[in-house]
């Protein structure tokens, strides 16, 4: 595990929920805007997000012998899922990191093996 000074979270790393890339869907929750997958931007699940708490606040995502800092744009439902406007899809898991393309590429991970990878991650420091 890598010391950061900070108290680190384990969590999972994935790619579906990013505003961007939502067949339907509204902007993000923190700042009403669309994120492009070229940006270090991620979406936390409820209890990280911690009720917009965490929004547009950076993070530090460490994994695959690497580290990243990324932004919280975003929250994934892990209580009640999602509405008419995201699909109706199911809650997320409570440990969700839901990151875009320039995340899983700055952590060096393989196109081919993204959508699923235990991280830690911590607040980055103001």
């Amino acid at each position: 595990m890598f010391s950061t000074g900070l108290q680190s979270n384990k969590g999972n790393i994935s790619n579906q929920q990013l505003p961007s890339r939502r067949v339907r869907g509204s902007p993000s929750e923190c700042d009403n805007q669309y994120h492009s997958d070229d940006d270090h931007v991620v979406v936390l699940s409820t209890e990280w997000f911690n009720h917009k708490k965490r929004c547009l606040k950076y993070i530090n995502i460490y994994g695959n012998g690497k580290s990243v800092r990324a932004k919280v744009v975003d929250e994934c439902d892990s209580t009640m899922g999602c509405d008419s406007d995201h699909d109706y899809q199911s809650p997320c898991d409570n440990n969700i990191v839901d990151s875009s393309k320039a995340v899983w590429k700055a952590l060096g991970v393989p196109q081919d093996q993204w959508g699923g990878m235990d991280i830690y991650w911590s607040d980055v420091d103001d």
